[in-house]
């Protein structure tokens, strides 16, 4: 049988061992081994076929002689790795059978034995026991490699946790402690620390980072571009931007990132990746990266030859020439099918400066001769190159506010919104009125230009007077409507919150549209109840008559009240924020059912959101106590009653229940005991406890 090497091709040095086996040429067989050793005691891909093929052919005693040589090399050279597959492969010809448990663990005590938690680990997993049988013997002795990989102090990776170090080890709970950047702390069970954790090596980038962070920043501040080739080296494999932003975070601090970026990519290696995703990788030579980029460049769609001219063009001017060439010859021959493509090319040759003076594909030809020019400004992707065509069409084209009105409907980008309808405020409102109007009766048919109008609207007071009942009422079924869905958090939430665009709109309500407001508010199903009572207060400020006085008043000091105010703005500005984001986090881990992380959040998120809707409902009754109103004459709510028996003397303080502090006689004013004091007058008589008492003096409580 031919051998072959893992590449698959045949090894001539086996072939030719092999042939002498079987002519039965031992002698040349062992001056042969006797040669490789001497070469790579370590090259097992030569000795194990040679040791099994000679048991196979009656050479017992020769295959021992010739690995017991081998093993007393590896063994002096301290190849403990080597050795160890040796004893697997080839250990029932090296050994009796008896002997080969103690080499198996005299292998591992050279290996492993240094670690903190290693004999601990070879009980746990059990290689003391059952040493007759080896099979089992070699699955625990993989199973105590792969634990010891993360043994107290290794530094492991963790998807979406970044890098961390292993600080405890607990046997009873077969559980690794990990602290990862940042001080967060999370416990990983053995059997899931093979598939969630992945040892780092000692030149990894993110090693470095825990250990030697000022080697890291030596390189960040003289030679970027190494420190970004440390990354590629790490990795092994394409990374976008964002990646190689993450994997430097604490490194390269996020106010310096752009800088430090242009700075580094600027390499003659860094190239785009040819996986289509924008990534980059760390080409062998500045040769092979310019021609990596042309082979890309070639195989790329028009805008992906777009993108490799701006990143890619500076490179060398050759290549630039050939790169605009190409895009120049593309742009004509689409100049009749697709126009706004030709613009788009035109844009970007322009922005690299090889742009032709002269082309009858052009953007202000194109723009200025097309009857219907709107199908080219919905081709053109980049928003800075569609901008640049709508001050074109509006320079050259005396039609331009009605082509503008009609635009609106198809544009999504917020700025260039702000655009064109500035234009048309300054020249054409009839058209920009008439959109208003017709986009506040159909959200659904451009979503991105309803959010845009209810996020600027927040900003001008003609817009939210227009319709203040029907723009919100649109706002609040686009927070549950599925066409929505991309812009919820991000965009539309906040729009209910304070200083966004809904309260402001309840300061444009009729009387009679107020009422319609609050049932609209209380039916909406896209607010949580914390961000629903507020408007429903602001509501019943304006209008008071709407207020339905069918809670109590909550009693409380103006101190208590700001403070309860304080915590709800933190909890909705700052709490259930990171909660969201929280949330995302996890459910980027996958796997919900068994997401600790999700679930936690999700608990988080079901606690603050009850925490906030509760403060809201109280502040909505709260009624401030006004201390100077407390004269004495009586007992009321903010004041301190002396109490006198005849053997005892009590001075209780009556607040509100936010006050309240049992221990020290302050009493709530819900309570039955402070009701019971509640109207009386000095000389009264009240009992408490079973004890009479006499009030003796009343008088308002310290501020």
């Amino acid at each position: 049988m031919t051998r072959k090497t893992k590449t698959g091709t045949a090894d001539p040095r086996l072939q030719k061992t092999e042939a002498h086996i079987a002519a039965g040429e031992i002698e040349a067989v062992e001056e042969a081994w006797m040669a490789y050793l001497e070469q790579d005691p370590q090259d097992l891909a030569y000795y194990s076929p040679v040791a099994k093929s000679l048991g196979k052919a009656g050479e017992g005693e020769t295959a021992r002689f010739l690995l017991e040589l081998l093993d007393e090399q590896l063994t002096e050279g301290t190849h403990w790795q080597a050795r160890l597959k040796l004893l697997r492969r080839t250990g029932h010809l090296l050994l009796d059978t008896e002997d080969i448990h103690p080499a198996i663990l005299e292998t591992l005590q050279k290996l492993y034995g240094d670690l903190p938690s290693y004999e601990q680990m070879v009980d746990k997993v059990g290689l003391h026991r059952a040493v007759d049988d080896l099979p089992k013997i070699w699955k625990k002795a993989e199973r105590l490699a792969g634990l010891l990989a993360f043994d107290i102090g290794s530094i492991v990776y963790m998807e979406g946790k970044g890098a961390g170090r292993v600080q405890e080890l607990n046997m009873a709970l077969e559980s690794f402690k990990v602290e990862f950047e940042g001080g967060l702390d999370l416990r990983v069970g053995f059997g899931g620390a093979t598939k969630l954790l992945q040892p780092l090596a000692l030149d990894h980038v993110l090693y470095i980072k825990l250990e030697e962070p000022e080697s890291l920043e030596k390189l960040r501040d003289e030679a970027p571009s190494e420190l970004l080739r440390a990354v590629f080296e790490s990795y092994k494999k394409p990374l976008t931007g964002a990646e190689i932003k993450r994997a430097l975070a604490g490194i390269v601090l996020e106010k310096k990132w752009n800088s430090w970026w242009a700075s580094a990519r600027k390499h003659p290696q860094v190239i785009a990746a040819p996986s289509g995703k924008r990534a980059y990788v760390w080409a062998t030579s500045s040769e092979d990266a310019q021609g990596a980029v042309w082979q890309a460049f070639e195989k790329a769609d028009p805008r992906g030859r777009m993108d490799l001219l701006r990143r890619d063009g500076e490179r060398d001017p050759q290549l630039k020439t050939r790169m605009a060439d190409a895009l120049a010859s593309q742009a004509a021959a689409a100049a009749q099918a697709d126009p706004g493509l030709a613009c788009e090319i035109w844009y970007s040759l322009d922005r690299s400066g090889v742009a032709p003076a002269a082309a009858e594909w052009s953007p202000s030809v194109l723009i200025t001769e097309l009857e219907d020019p709107r199908g080219l400004f919905e081709a053109i992707k980049d928003r800075t190159f569609r901008e640049r065509a709508y001050r074109l069409a509006r320079e050259h084209r005396q039609d331009w506010p009605e082509l503008y009105g009609q635009l609106l409907w198809q544009e999504q980008d917020a700025r260039t919104l702000d655009l064109v309808a500035g234009a048309l405020a300054e020249e054409s409102p009839r058209h920009l009125e008439t959109f208003l109007d017709q986009i506040l009766s159909q959200p659904k048919k451009n979503p991105g230009a309803f959010v845009w109008l209810a996020e600027r609207a927040a900003e001008k007071e003609d817009w939210l007077s227009r319709n203040p009942i029907r723009l919100l009422k649109q706002l609040l079924w686009a927070f549950t409507d599925r066409s929505f869905a991309s812009v919820r958090a991000a965009r539309l939430v906040p729009l209910a919150e304070s200083g966004g665009t809904v309260p402001r709109l309840l300061n444009y309500l009729s009387p009679e549209q107020a009422a319609d407001a609050e049932t609209a508010i209380k039916k909406a199903s896209g607010l949580e109840s914390y961000q629903r009572q507020p408007l429903v207060n602001a509501i019943h400020l304006r209008f008071p008559d709407l207020r339905q006085e069918d809670e109590a008043p909550l009693y409380a000091t103006q101190e208590k009240i700001d403070a309860k105010r304080a915590e709800l703005k933190h909890l909705a500005e700052v709490d259930i924020p990171a909660n969201r984001k929280a949330i995302e986090e996890a459910r980027e881990l996958g796997d919900l059912s068994e997401n600790f992380e999700y679930k936690s959040a999700r608990q988080r998120h079901e606690y603050l959101a009850a925490r906030a809707s509760a403060l809201n409902q109280d502040l909505a009754r709260v009624r401030r106590i006004d201390l100077s109103q407390v004269t004495g004459a009586e007992v009321v709510i903010g004041c301190r009653v002396r109490l006198v028996s005849s053997d005892n003397e009590r001075t209780i303080t009556i607040l509100g229940p936010w006050e309240s502090e049992p221990e020290k006689d302050i009493l709530s004013s819900e309570t039955d005991m402070a009701q019971s004091l509640l109207g009386l007058t000095a000389g009264d008589s009240v009992e408490l406890a079973g004890e009479s008492y006499e009030v003796k003096a009343i008088e308002p409580c310290s501020p």
